[in-house]
């Protein structure tokens, strides 16, 4: 056997798959929720990015994860808020207002940073605090399937109660409800008096606090610095990732898991004498493919519904 199929085949690499997977799940959820009012929130590159700054700046200054975990979480609902206020209240495209949104948060997190530490690279000269790991009783004993499945940073186990939290509220509570009519059909959801704008705006909101937990993480849990754009286009592959799992619950965990293993293929590849260009190039590869078998099999949908009316009024 080859020393990269062992790899591949190891418990390390099951390990690394849930590792990777986190920061693509909980944006991807957050994507999701405002797809489903309709509302799509791209701007979660920059909400994970802005996140995971303050997030890390808080947690070296106050030497607090609580108060760096609510900091990092209000930033990103904050990075929502005035992407709803754009889009609701001064009816700015959402799409050209989300990519504007991503640049300023680029830009302004390298510019703090200078300000903060003299370095436009990273916080490495800042102290900052990490999210703990979490050994879970009984299964952490179990060959195999503990070192896979224990161990993990606390908000990757997060980030699975994330999935069942986004099932409750979309299918489980009134605002749900609103949040699937407003997307379906918004002047139907208006005529029984639904307020639109609001729904929207809750629909953003959620979006952004499940973006941030993914900055938080990569910050604070995949690493324990801050860097310059370390987002790395994790924010626009949750896009194509929702986009996959038609913006359900179900869908989201399994696209976002197939995201996890190209990823994680990725980097095990890494020792293979390819061009390094190819290897950091397949995830971005996989999200254009997967983003165009999702739009010919949704094109493919919308033609048959449009000949199921004519064939059953033939006569």
């Amino acid at each position: 056997m080859s020393p990269l199929l062992k790899s591949i085949l190891s418990e390390q690499f099951g390990y690394a798959i849930f590792r990777v997977m986190t920061p693509l799940l909980l944006p991807t959820i957050g994507v999701a929720i405002s797809g489903l009012s309709g509302a799509v929130n791209i701007a979660l590159e920059g909400t994970m990015l802005l996140s995971a700054f303050v997030g890390v700046i808080v947690s070296a200054f106050t030497q607090s994860l609580l108060l760096a975990l609510l900091a990092g979480m209000a930033a990103g609902m904050a990075m929502a808020a005035l992407l709803g206020y754009f889009h609701l209240k001064l009816k700015a495209d959402i799409i050209l207002a989300a990519i504007a949104m991503n640049w300023l948060a680029s830009g302004t997190t390298i510019f703090l940073m200078f300000l903060i530490t003299g370095d436009k690279g990273s916080t490495h000269s800042l102290k900052s605090l990490v999210f703990p790991a979490l050994n879970i009783p009984l299964i952490h004993g179990i060959p195999v399937l503990g070192p896979i499945l224990s161990g993990h940073n606390v908000l990757t186990y997060g980030a699975f109660l994330a999935v069942f939290l986004f099932w409750l509220i979309t299918f489980k509570t009134p605002l749900g409800l609103r949040i699937r009519a407003v997307g379906q059909n918004l002047d139907a959801a208006a005529s029984v008096g639904i307020n639109v704008n609001r729904t929207r705006m809750w629909a953003l909101l959620l979006s952004g606090f499940f973006g941030s937990l993914g900055g938080l993480y990569l910050a604070m849990g995949y690493v324990s610095w801050f860097g310059r754009d370390m987002v790395a286009g994790r924010g626009w592959i949750a896009v194509a990732a929702a986009s996959l799992g038609n913006n359900l619950p179900l869908g989201t965990l399994l696209s976002s898991i197939l995201f996890g293993v190209v990823n994680t293929l990725a980097i095990y590849l890494a020792s293979v004498q390819l061009p390094s260009e190819f290897i950091q190039a397949i995830p971005y590869l996989t999200t254009t493919v997967a983003l165009a078998i999702y739009s010919a099999q949704a094109l493919r949908k919308r033609r048959r519904k449009i000949r199921e009316p004519q064939a059953g009024g033939a006569p």
